[in-house]
């Protein structure tokens, strides 16, 4: 992972995406669990996280190459995006 430093050409923006959904549509369909869940900003799929069981946001990643996500986490002040493309996390300022 690079620094949040680094700059990313797919995390220059201020305008994400934000959901009110707070299950991983995959997960759902196959009975699986997760852990955190990833908001694809490309198509707006809800995912889970990587140490989730199942990492359906990194594999959705590889089958569409969407290469963005944002986090949906219970505490807004720690909300970030990550891109898969050039592995670099930038925090997000707090969204109502």
């Amino acid at each position: 992972m690079k620094n949040v430093e680094e700059y990313c050409g797919h995390l220059d923006r201020e305008d994400f995406k934000t959901t009110r959904k707070k299950v991983c549509e995959a997960c759902v369909e196959t009975g699986g669990k997760w852990n955190h869940l990833r908001l694809c900003q490309t198509c707006g799929a809800v995912l889970c996280c990587n140490a989730s069981p199942n990492q359906h946001a990194q594999k959705h990643f590889e089958e569409t190459g969407h290469p963005v996500v944002t986090s949906i986490l219970p505490k807004p002040w720690s909300r970030f995006a990550w891109c898969y493309v050039d592995q670099v996390k930038r925090p997000l300022r707090q969204i109502d």
